[in-house]
């Protein structure tokens, strides 16, 4: 070997290897870190671009699940004003029945009358009462509820085409097509009484109707709700085996690093000291 004092490959050989070492140190800090092995499409385009195209998806489902909720509220809400109006139609066609009885005296009859209408007013109650978010589906210009219930690409080339989910207004207003009991009904006579046994059949035929409908609706909700949490945790999963790091393997190789980057310095220290030597030659 050569002794010089211009050329020190030993130093460069050493610089080199520390600089490779640092670098090294430097990735296993950032991915303890961040907790990502990718966190740039630097360290890996393919699975960088991957990641953000299910970050754009799981994105999209957060919008779904908010959808849905909203939509169950409402839901839910108009199923529990329908099914205390079925209540309400029951017992007003108890007191239609007393007051339909011809043993009943003129005084009786206008006590069973009085209980009627307030039962008849409390639908008109509940019905106002039954709304969410600006949405009531039990008045007739309550609105309706529409919801995403998943994303689903248009046409290629074209625009944007949700897929919703619909749930209709029943309109439980008081002499609408559900409730045919009038708003100003009573049952102050036996006549009356009789019509208006007729009348709350047909509501309670058209209620069943009704309560199906809603109760169908608010399963559905139910269903695809569960779905788009399992769905969500399957692409979140995914997005991780993509992009995140391995703890436990990193930490091995930082203190494996660590030590390198110590004899590295160490290594420097030597072959910088190793010109020094030349010095004693000419003593």
């Amino acid at each position: 070997m050569a002794f010089t004092v211009n050329t020190n490959t030993g130093a460069m050989a050493a610089l080199q290897s520390l600089s490779a070492t640092n670098k090294g140190l430097s990735v296993v800090q950032s991915r303890i870190t961040t907790g990502l092995n990718v966190a740039s499409t630097k360290d890996d385009s393919a699975s960088y671009s991957i990641a953000q195209t299910l970050r754009g998806e799981l994105g999209g489902l957060t919008a779904v699940n908010s959808s849905l909720s909203r939509a169950k509220s409402v839901t839910d809400v108009a199923v529990a004003g329908a099914e205390q109006i079925s209540d309400i139609i029951n017992q007003m066609k108890t007191k239609a029945y007393l007051s339909a009885d011809a043993g009943q005296d003129a005084a009786s009859r206008t006590a069973i009358n009085s209980d009627f209408v307030a039962l008849r007013d409390r639908i008109t109650t509940i019905v106002n009462s039954s709304e969410f978010n600006g949405t009531n589906l039990l008045k007739a210009s309550g609105g309706t509820v529409s919801a995403l219930q998943s994303l689903k690409d248009g046409v290629a080339g074209g625009t944007y085409d949700p897929d919703s989910l619909n749930i209709a207004n029943q309109g439980l207003d008081l002499g609408g097509t559900v409730v045919t009991v009038a708003a100003t009904g009573q049952i102050n006579t036996q006549a009356a009484a009789q019509a208006m046994i007729d009348t709350l059949t047909t509501t309670q035929t058209n209620l069943g109707t009704t309560l199906s409908t809603l109760g169908s609706g608010s399963r559905k909700i139910d269903a695809q709700l569960a779905f788009t949490s399992k769905l969500s945790d399957v692409i979140e999963g995914g997005i991780g085996n993509l992009v995140d790091a391995d703890l436990a393997k990193e930490s091995a190789k930082l203190q494996s690093l660590q030590v390198k980057q110590q004899l590295g310095l160490q290594a420097l220290s030597i072959a910088n000291q190793a010109p020094q030597s030349i010095t004693s030659l000419f003593r």
